[in-house]
């Protein structure tokens, strides 16, 4: 089989696996293209993402982090490259003069069931939306985003009470052994089976943002308890207790039935859950974090803050 040269564009946790499997096959990675160095931290110290930070351990050169992918500069290194394809795992929105640069054309690996959950958020929304079923998809890059032809799809179902966190980190080990495989089939030579896919059957992964992480407790019990799990752990949940935030991690379903306390009372204590009132049903938080303290199970949080029954939680800090 045909070695591919590959130059290999992506930036968070999500991309590391992708990137290790493609490194440690018979491909060759030929350059890697991530986000510049951010600051972060109370020093505001410059970090590397971390594709920067995997690539440099694997040895990988050349590392590119244009800020601007239409700089010529930029676009004529990657030319000097002479890559046979780029592959692209949560990167940047990729201008024409790039994605049909290779020959190959460039090769996209997405974290849904293509067409559904197109955006930027398609982990969180599968969780939101309390879908059974998950999966990746890889497709070929075009002009309209996420909405390339097939090449690979593997669907993988999402485990009961299951975080967008932990299915971010299955899917990334998942969609990085089907990454491989759609690089084996290019350099196989043989005719791709390309699916279009159904634009009547696309939907929207939109970005997260402070107002969708505000939970609200006056919908059903199902839908509060997606929504939390759906949002673990970033940007993360939350709600307002006592005057202070507090976001939520985990939830579990306790019953759907209507009950009489308004939403976001809490109707129970018990030594590891503090159920809270939907409309209907109730939730059982078992895992959350005071504002300016650390993460912590429920059991901890009963024990350092007394939580009591007819408490609040709310959203605002009145």
């Amino acid at each position: 089989m045909k070695s591919l040269r590959i130059v290999f564009m992506g930036t968070p946790e999500f991309a590391v696996p992708s990137l290790k499997k493609i490194a440690n096959s018979h491909h060759q990675i030929v350059g890697v293209v991530t986000q510049p160095d951010r600051p972060r931290g109370r020093g505001l110290k410059l970090h590397p993402p971390p594709v920067k930070q995997a690539a440099l351990e694997l040895g990988l050169f050349p590392i590119l982090q244009p800020e601007d992918l239409n700089d010529p500069q930029f676009l004529e290194t990657l030319r000097t490259l002479q890559a046979d394809v780029f592959v692209v795992v949560a990167f940047r929105i990729l201008p024409e003069a790039v994605f049909t640069m290779p020959p190959l054309g460039t090769v996209n690996l997405h974290p849904s069931l293509l067409p559904k959950y197109r955006g930027a958020a398609p982990i969180n929304w599968t969780i939101i939306q309390g879908e059974t079923v998950s999966g990746v998809t890889t497709i070929f890059i075009q002009k309209k985003i996420d909405a390339g032809n097939i090449i690979l799809q593997k669907t993988v179902p999402v485990k009961p009470d299951e975080t967008a966190g932990e299915l971010h980190d299955r899917l990334a080990e998942i969609g990085a052994q089907v990454l491989l495989e759609t690089l084996d089939l290019l350099a196989s030579g043989k005719p791709l089976k390309l699916q279009v896919q159904n634009e009547n059957a696309a939907t929207k992964a939109p970005k997260l943002n402070r107002a969708i992480a505000h939970v609200n407790f006056d919908q059903p019990a199902p839908k509060v308890k997606q929504w939390i799990l759906g949002l673990s752990p970033v940007p993360g949940a939350y709600a307002f207790w006592r005057n202070k935030m507090i976001k939520l991690y985990r939830a579990q379903l306790v019953h759907t039935n209507p009950v009489s306390q308004k939403p976001g009372t809490i109707v129970a204590v018990t030594p590891e859950a503090i159920h809270v009132a939907c409309n209907p049903g109730v939730v059982a938080i078992t895992e959350l974090q005071p504002e300016g303290k650390k993460r912590m199970s429920a059991a901890e949080f009963i024990r350092g803050y007394a939580p009591r029954e007819g408490d609040i939680f709310n959203g605002n800090t009145t």
